[in-house]
């Protein structure tokens, strides 16, 4: 009897632990979402020619932050540019270990110029991972990643001014109001990138225009400095320097970038291959990524190599131009994306439109094809 009464108790005992460390266990047990097809999902979602891999236009923000772990048509995009943003704050603090950005107002331009580096790869990230929580957060989330984009493009200016200008535009007419237009183009070009995705649906073609324009836009006007040296160069006019050199990589990498953006090559020539892996978004933002690594190189080169020659022939950076250009362009963006982002509860109709019957095609069976 008292065998059979410990042996009880002991198997009591053990029912117990084996129930306290199931618990844990169930708890640590996260599901991965289910993935759709193109006909799966509402058209606002459908990306060109791009067929599977896409997530449940509803999801959660924790299923988003877990579908960076699996293998759907936005994880490569997700990881291109988010490893980056680690990578450009990593020479962000090797520089500050060098360089004083607190005291020497020549530096405010590269401060600026850093800061915003690391912003748009991040910025662009988070608005892979988060934007299919609803076909509003997707539009919201992208209207933050063109605002970053376009403060990228303002700091390219403001570093351009400081450390790229010939020095036969220095005092120009168009060096002191370059830094004043390239926020205006800021400006223009979140406001013109929005609208473009209120358009996206019924004109698709146009809304790729436009916001291809818009990008291109600032991306010539900021270079227009650097043209020009390049086209002193190819006359005779000035040395072969290691900046130079990293200019003209970063230029092909841009260009190639806007390719890549605008033709969708190589999934158009080839719907469903390239689905997760090799598609243009993820060539589009390595190509970007690798062209902003030339061009910071090439900035600091300038920084370095041609201070005593801008010194000679125009004032130090004022904390208006840098610091203060970079508040009034974040204020201004932050409200043109509230701007917009208000509009879409005035416009039901955005983003509403789809693919089939999402209740029914979301049902499990018919995502079993995809699986």
């Amino acid at each position: 009897m008292l065998c059979r009464g410990g042996r009880e108790k002991l198997e009591q005992a053990c029912r117990r632990g084996r129930g306290a460390l199931r618990l844990p266990t169930a708890m640590l047990q996260l599901k991965l979402p289910r993935l759709f097809n193109i006909h799966q999902i509402p058209k606002v979602f459908w990306e060109d020619s791009i067929i599977s891999g896409y997530r449940h236009p509803q999801s959660s923000a924790l299923d988003c932050v877990l579908s960076s772990f699996q293998m759907t048509n936005e994880t490569v995009n997700i990881w291109t540019h988010f490893l980056p943003t680690w990578y450009f704050l990593w020479r962000f603090c090797v520089l500050c270990s060098t360089v004083d950005f607190l005291s020497e107002s020549y530096t405010w331009p590269l401060l600026v110029y850093m800061l915003l580096i690391c912003l748009y790869p991040f910025t662009s990230s988070c608005a892979h991972t988060f934007s299919t929580m609803s076909s509003e957060a997707r539009h919201i989330c992208y209207f933050f990643d063109y605002g970053a984009l376009s403060l990228y493009s303002l700091g390219c200016a403001i570093a351009y001014a400081s450390y790229v200008m010939p020095e036969c535009w220095v005092n120009s007419q168009l060096h002191h109001h370059f830094v004043l237009i390239a926020i205006a183009n800021s400006v223009f070009c979140t406001s013109m990138s929005c609208y473009s995705r209120f358009l996206e649906l019924q004109f698709p073609h146009r809304s790729k225009i436009l916001r291809t324009g818009a990008f291109v836009i600032p991306f010539m006007f900021d270079n227009i400095p650097l043209f020009y040296r390049l086209l002193l160069c190819f006359c005779g006019s000035c040395s072969h320097t290691d900046a130079l050199s990293s200019h003209c990589y970063h230029l092909l990498f841009a260009f190639l970038t806007c390719f890549l953006f605008a033709s969708h090559l190589p999934e158009r020539l080839a719907p469903g291959r390239f689905d997760y892996i090799g598609h243009s978004h993820q060539l589009f933002h390595i190509c970007a990524v690798v062209g902003t690594h030339f061009q910071m190189e090439a900035i600091v080169a300038d920084m370095t190599s041609r201070r005593s020659s801008l010194a000679a022939h125009s004032a130090a950076p004022s904390f208006l131009g840098t610091l203060g250009a970079l508040a009034l362009g974040v204020l201004l963006n932050l409200g043109i994306i509230a701007l917009f982002s208000a509009s879409l509860l005035r416009a039901p109709n955005l983003g509403s439109e789809k693919g089939v019957a999402t209740n029914r095609a979301l049902h499990p069976s018919a995502a079993a094809k995809d699986e």
